[in-house]
């Protein structure tokens, strides 16, 4: 049995840092992937993820509807609308190019699935820069981002709180006792969205987990991690971690 097609995109970043001994300096460079231990939890599913690091993202995500129609299923996780936005054709020679924004809202509204899931490129992001918010990927989710930075760091960590029923096929299974969190994005419901989890009271019941649907296809909003460092190591552990978002996917490439 052939597995269904997954894109992935995101989840990559460079980091430099200068090291300083004394008088002398010297610079270093280190490339970072966040996906790991989903795609590890992922390779034995009925899912076939592709993995495309953002700085491919740029050029190589699918520019149009018959390419991403490829897939039945394509995951944002830490990727601005930025990357989407300026192929380098645009960016570094002033062509035009599709908008892949648009896109996705097609592929969507023709029975695609889209899932985001949160970090600090995802809604709207660390200081407002990851900007979905008012575009045609914001109009497809079954959450509203906010104008500015929806960042919600806690430190001392919040266990989800499951408000679905149990026997939604996304939480079939996992119980309500699920390993703590370190934070997420701040995002609002949409009139006609289901939300199967919520983060503490303590951080006023915010909307952590929300399914929707848009024209003929589904879409996920998971607005937590999928990795470090809002996802410590013990949800990781969890024998529920592989099994939330495999039943993610499975519900979202389902016929609405």
């Amino acid at each position: 049995m052939s597995k269904s097609k997954v894109l992935l995109a995101g989840e990559s970043w460079v980091s430099t840092a200068t090291h300083i001994k004394g008088f002398d300096q010297f610079p270093t460079v280190t490339y970072h992937t966040g996906a790991d231990e989903l795609l590890a939890a992922l390779k034995n599913s009925p899912f076939d993820v592709q993995f495309m690091p953002a700085h491919e993202a740029q050029r190589d995500f699918p520019q149009s509807l018959e390419a991403l129609s490829a897939y039945e299923a394509i995951i944002l996780s830490d990727i601005g609308a930025n990357t989407l936005l300026l192929h380098p054709d645009t960016w570094i020679h002033s062509k035009t190019t599709p908008n892949r924004l648009r896109l996705l809202r097609d592929y969507v509204r023709n029975g695609g699935a889209l899932l985001m899931f949160g970090g600090y490129y995802s809604f709207q992001g660390i200081n407002g820069g990851a900007r979905y918010h008012k575009t045609p990927v914001e109009e497809v989710l079954p959450v509203s981002c906010l104008p500015f930075d929806d960042r919600v760091e806690v430190p001392e960590g919040f266990a989800p709180v499951v408000t679905g029923m149990a026997s939604h096929p996304i939480l079939k299974g996992l119980g309500t006792d699920w390993p703590v969190l370190l934070g997420y994005n701040e995002v609002t419901v949409k009139d006609g969205a289901e939300v199967l989890a919520t983060v503490s009271t303590d951080y006023g019941s915010q909307p952590l987990l929300v399914t929707g649907t848009y024209g003929k296809g589904r879409t996920v909003a998971w607005a937590s991690d999928v990795g470090p460092h809002w996802l410590p190591s013990s949800f990781i552990a969890w024998s529920g971690y592989k099994t939330l978002f495999e039943q993610m996917l499975a519900w979202a490439t389902a016929k609405a």
